[in-house]
């Protein structure tokens, strides 16, 4: 259990960060670049690639594709936090395991229950709740697209990471430091394009806050790697657990500690989101 805690820990960790951003000025689009470079370096140190595995024919498009889209959604994370709040952002991000759900059925064969489709239609349900702002301040009219693209683009990330998995041409974390590496180097050509063209300056600042944002980034994927290795016998459980216990923690960082408000139908949509969570679990034991 101490994996799935720290793992949560560093997840909501990047919620806050993204958070504090805006407040000292830092380039987020660096400061992401930065953090795929310091995930490959924590990459070769604990995952230990198979560089033998490497070879023209192990490529997939897939590989290509998580590494556009990682970068692309983490900004659009960015600026969700900054914009619409972390509490609102972490359910965003959290509740889109119902397009896992979705791809699970549709593509991948899994058996749904009653319990699965309760889960489902409450969390749509707290999905639009969620959403919902009703009196939004100027410079946050967008908030929901935001929000919605953090929950559409973290669905996709987690199929695509479980087509990843499928790969067996080439050990699942080599995957992720070839996709780390991709990432990095499309952010990469991002900033230098930026700083040659737009003259927008590289700063020290962002690299630091880059590496910070790797350490805690990467340190929620080790943990969560960890904690399906302690709990094997139980990854629905760890899945649901995870998502829970963001939800929980983002909403009560950013109630408590930014002052974030939320309106009743938001408060509404938070507890749909917990209990949609909940009614999975409860799948998962019964369905043992």
């Amino acid at each position: 259990m101490i994996f799935l805690l720290l793992s949560i820990s560093c997840s909501v960790t990047v919620g806050v960060l993204l958070k504090f951003a805006k407040r000292y000025h830092i380039s987020v689009i660096q400061a992401i670049t930065w953090n795929y470079f310091f995930a490959i370096l924590l990459s070769l140190l604990f995952f230990r690639p198979e560089f033998s595995s490497l070879q023209p024919s192990a490529f997939k498009p897939i590989f290509v594709a998580l590494g556009i889209l990682l970068p692309v959604i983490f900004l659009v994370q960015g600026y969700a936090v900054q914009f619409a709040g972390l509490a609102r952002t972490d359910i965003a991000q959290r509740l889109s395991l119902f397009i896992s759900m979705g791809a699970a059925y549709f593509l991948f064969g899994e058996h749904f229950d009653r319990l699965k489709y309760a889960a489902m239609v409450f969390g749509f349900i707290a999905i639009v709740f969620t959403l919902f702002r009703s009196r939004e301040k100027t410079g946050s009219k967008n908030s929901w697209f935001n929000l919605l693209l953090v929950f559409v683009g973290f669905g996709m990330i987690d199929v695509l990471f479980k087509l990843v998995s499928q790969v067996n041409s080439i050990p699942y974390t080599t995957s992720l430091f070839l996709i780390f590496c991709i990432a990095f180097a499309l952010s990469l050509l991002y900033i230098l394009y930026g700083a040659i063209m737009k003259r927008q300056k590289l700063q020290l600042i962002n690299f630091i806050c880059g590496c910070i944002l790797g350490f805690f980034n990467f340190g929620n994927i080790l943990f969560y790697l960890k904690a399906h290795r302690a709990m094997a016998d139980s990854p629905f459980l760890v899945f649901a657990t995870m998502n829970l216990g963001v939800i929980i923690m983002g909403s009560l960082i950013g109630i408590f500690s930014f002052k974030e408000k939320l309106s009743k139908i938001n408060y509404i949509g938070l507890a749909l989101a917990v209990l949609s969570v909940v009614l999975l679990t409860l799948a998962k034991i019964y369905a043992v």
